[in-house]
Formats: C-alpha cells, sequence, structure tokens
C-alpha cells in the first residue's frame, strides 16, 4: 500500500514539473494546451481561420508556443482576425522566447520589414540566423534575401544562393522560386532559364504561385522550356486561383490577346478587376483602359479615372492615364489633384499638360499658373514648353513682353532638337532682339535649322550669303538655300529664288 502511494506521488510531482518548468526553466504547456493547438491548427490548415482563431488563444495562453506563433500569423496575414502587425510581432516574440524557431523566424522578417516593429536589419539577420541554424527554413529563405540585398550584412550572393538552396531543399518553396529566379536572370549564379524551369516547377508544385506564375511566363515566350501559350494560360490560372494577382492580370492577358485560351475580353475585364481588388496595381491600369476605350466593358470614362487614380494613389510615376481620361469626364478635380503631384515629382508631361489646361480651359484659365507649369516643364526638358514660353515672351499678348526670355527658352528648346526655334535663334541674333547682334552665330542656327527640314532657316542662311554679313558672300550658295527653301514649299520664296543670279 505504501509502495502505491508513493508511486502516485511520484507520478503527480512528474505531472506538475512537465505542467510548469522543463529543466531550462522554459514553462511548458498543459496537456489542454496542447489539444487545443491540435484543433486550431487543423482549422488553420483548412483554412478555417474563424474555427481556428480561439483553440490558438487558448493554445497559446495555455503556453503552447506553436499556438502563438500560429496566431501570430493569423494576425500578419488578417486570417480570422483584423490584421495586425504589432500583435502578431508581440505574439511572434513570445513563441521565439519560448523557444520555438517558427516564432523567430517570423519575429526576424517583422524586423526586415519594419512590420509591427520599427525596421532593423541587424537584428532581422540574428533572429533569422538563429532559426535558420537549427533548421527553419523560413529563417534560411529570408537571410538569404539579406545577403543578396546587402541588408544587416555585407552583399553576397553566392551566400544568398546557398541559403536559398538551402531553404528549397528544405521544403520552403519561396526558396525555390527566388532562387530560380536567380538562375532566369543569371544573378550570383551563372544564366540557365532550363534551371529556372525546374525550380519554378518545384515551387509551384508545392504550393508557390510565385513560382506558377513565372513558370507560366517561361512557358508563354519559350524561355527555357518549349513555348505552350496553354500551358502558360494553366499556369497563370493556378496562380490566379492561388491569390497571386499578377496571375490574375497575366491570365488577363492571354484573354485579352487569345493567346492559349480563346479571345474573350469580358473575361479578360473580370481577371483585371479580380487583379485590381485584390491590390494588384497593373490590374486596375488595363481595366481603366478597356472602361476608357468600351473594350469588354461598356464604356465609362468616370470609371476609367477613378481606376487610374488608384493607380496613381498607389505610384505617383504612373499618374498619365488619369490627366488624360479625366479631362473627358467631369472630374477636373482629378486632373488638378494629379497633375500637380506628378509636376512636382518631376514628370515634364504632367507639367506641360497642367500649363496647356491653365492656359487653354475657359473655366480655368489662368495665364500666369500656365506660365509657372510650362517653366517647370521646360527645367524638366520638355520642348513644347520651351518653345510655348519663348513665343509667349516675344509676342507679349499674355504676358509682358521680353525679348530676353523669349531669345533664352528659344534656345534651350534648339538645343532640345526643336530645330524651327534654332531658326528663331538666328531671327533674334539677325534683328539683336534679346541678344547682342551677330551675324555669324545666326548663320549657325539658321544652318543648323535647314540641315534639319527648316524651310526657313534655309532661306535665311540663303538671305545670309546673298548680303555677306557674319560669312563671305557667294550668291551662288545663296541660290542654292534659297532653292532648298523653294523645295521645302515656301512659295513666296520661290520668286525670289528666281531673281537671284
Amino acid at each position: 500500500m505504501k509502495k502505491v502511494v508513493v508511486l502516485l506521488v511520484c507520478v503527480v510531482v512528474v505531472l506538475v514539473g512537465y505542467i510548469v518548468l522543463d529543466k531550462s526553466g522554459i514553462e511548458l504547456p498543459s496537456f489542454g494546451a496542447k489539444k487545443a493547438y491540435e484543433q486550431g491548427k487543423a482549422f488553420y490548415d483548412n483554412k478555417e481561420y474563424d474555427k481556428a482563431f480561439e483553440p490558438l488563444k487558448k493554445a497559446c495562453d495555455g503556453g503552447e508556443m506553436l499556438g502563438c506563433g500560429t496566431l501570430g500569423a493569423m494576425y500578419a496575414k488578417g486570417s480570422g482576425t483584423e490584421k495586425d502587425f504589432n500583435k502578431a510581432a508581440e505574439l511572434f516574440k513570445k513563441a521565439c522566447d519560448g523557444g520555438e524557431m517558427f516564432g523567430c523566424s517570423h519575429l526576424g522578417a517583422m524586423y526586415r520589414f519594419g512590420n509591427g516593429v520599427k525596421k532593423d536589419f541587424s537584428k532581422a539577420v540574428e533572429l533569422l540566423k538563429k532559426a535558420c541554424d537549427v533548421g527553419d527554413m523560413f529563417g534560411c529563405f529570408h537571410l538569404g534575401a539579406m545577403y543578396r540585398f546587402g541588408n544587416g550584412v555585407e552583399k553576397d550572393l553566392d551566400k544568398a544562393t546557398q541559403l536559398y538552396k538551402k531553404a528549397c531543399d528544405g521544403g520552403e518553396m519561396s526558396g525555390c522560386f527566388q532562387l530560380g529566379f536567380m538562375y532566369e536572370y543569371g544573378n550570383g549564379v551563372e544564366k540557365d532559364l532550363a534551371k529556372a524551369a525546374q525550380l519554378y516547377k518545384k515551387a509551384c508544385d508545392g504550393g508557390d504561385m510565385f513560382g506558377c506564375s513565372h513558370l507560366g511566363f517561361l512557358y508563354k515566350y519559350g524561355n527555357g522550356v518549349e513555348k505552350d501559350l496553354a500551358k502558360a494560360a494553366q499556369l497563370y490560372k493556378k496562380a490566379c486561383d492561388g491569390e497571386y494577382m499578377y496571375g490574375c492580370t497575366s491570365l488577363g492577358f492571354m484573354y485579352a490577346d487569345g493567346d492559349g485560351v480563346e479571345k474573350d475580353l469580358a473575361k479578360a475585364a473580370q481577371l483585371y478587376k479580380k487583379a485590381c481588388d485584390g491590390g494588384e496595381m497593373f490590374g486596375c491600369s488595363y481595366l481603366g483602359a478597356m472602361y476608357a476605350k468600351g473594350s469588354g466593358v461598356e464604356k465609362d470614362l468616370d470609371k476609367a479615372a477613378d481606376l487610374y487614380k488608384k493607380v496613381c494613389d498607389n505610384d505617383i510615376k504612373e499618374c498619365a492615364d488619369v490627366l488624360i481620361v479625366s479631362l473627358g469626364t467631369n472630374k477636373v478635380e482629378n486632373f488638378i489633384e494629379y497633375g500637380n503631384k506628378m509636376c512636382n515629382n518631376k514628370n515634364d508631361k504632367a507639367c506641360g499638360a497642367m500649363a496647356i489646361f491653365y492656359h487653354t480651359n475657359e473655366k480655368h484659365k489662368d495665364i500666369n499658373k500656365a506660365i509657372e507649369f510650362y517653366s517647370k516643364a521646360c527645367d524638366s526638358k520638355d520642348v513644347f514648353s520651351c518653345i510655348t514660353l519663348g513665343n509667349l515672351y516675344n509676342q507679349g499678348k499674355e504676358i509682358k513682353k521680353d525679348a530676353k526670355k523669349a531669345f533664352t527658352y528659344w534656345q534651350e528648346a534648339c538645343h532640345l532638337d526643336f530645330f524651327s526655334a534654332c531658326d528663331d535663334v538666328a531671327w533674334a541674333y539677325v534683328n539683336g532682339n534679346g541678344v547682342r547682334q551677330s551675324y555669324k552665330y545666326a548663320f549657325e542656327y539658321a544652318q543648323k535649322a535647314c540641315e534639319n527640314g527648316v524651310a526657313f532657316g534655309c532661306y535665311r542662311v540663303g538671305n545670309l550669303y546673298y548680303i555677306g554679313d557674319g560669312i563671305r558672300q557667294d550668291k551662288r550658295l545663296a541660290k542654292e538655300y534659297v532653292g532648298k527653301a523653294c523645295d521645302f514649299g515656301l512659295e513666296e520664296v520661290c520668286k525670289e529664288y528666281k531673281k537671284i543670279r
């Protein structure tokens, strides 16, 4: 009887010890926490995130660190709960501190991108190396990226390749995809499209949708594999169905062009919309183009403008279309807002468009703003704006006449190869208009204009030869150049040509 009591006490002591601490002092999960984790993980793997949340929370609260890590992933992705990077980082840290390398590797990735924590490449490398060294392949993959781009460590493409390969061989499909990308572009390894295709296939077969999409691209163009448009479309579809939005855009291209599938513009529009709704801006842009043209959808310039606005809000460099379409709608406010943003971002075409808008739009006409935008556009080498400024300052009708400024802008336009402006510069030198008179320079600029097909430039060269100002008089060359002007279609010059002997 005493033996039985002693055994029971020992069992209780062992169980209590199991619930509280292991030899290293780390709290161990209760039996209930483990069960809760298994239940929650099953729901998670089945993408039943709403059902997974509570058991995973219970598991984490009960000391099951895998539960904390998986719950962190749910917060990071916004799966089954509102996306919250701060909460995700907190849970990954708890898991990592509890000895779970899944938590360390994911926390390292958070430090890499600055999600939920302040971006810290050194801290990221420390955590990712810790995880990778004990076999966490997600950690190896991200550590490879750190070496590839030289973030927190000295850039080392060989090391990056080794880590991507380790991750790939260990079942981390993102490693296979990135290694394939390096082979496709010869980045740190010898370019090998066939090898890239093999790695993309492995990634795709393992559920990495980036791999599927990139493999589709190789089949579309026959790079490293035999060209197969139908196969490309299938792979893009797989990527799209797997929520890789650029796969949807790419499949939209196939339907728009009838490549590997029957041409179907309406289907293309549906795919672009799915991509756009998922945050893929090329999808928004192409859908906007379809609404602008009425291709595959009913023409709707307002919708087109809204879609282009979405693209522009995402990347100011991609705003050109919103300017064009906005003027065809009643959404002039879009034009003004995004034209200003693009112009301030040194986009010469946007500055020029804004200048023309303020110069010619009756309702919004403002010559001072037009001059401001023409000046910005000219400074950014928009030749049309330079020549327009030159003409405005020369004419003195809409703004105060300023011969020096007119000359300066004409000269800039000439240097930008707007050759009729070269003849304007020649005219200014002949007449001393805004610049000291110089027949020598007048001849140089007029000749440049003539050599590039400007009739008045040829006529001016002919006149200078005839008079002999700035150059040696030569009536034979005078007649030759006046004849060129006549050949270019200046009928009034043809009469003078006949008089020259």
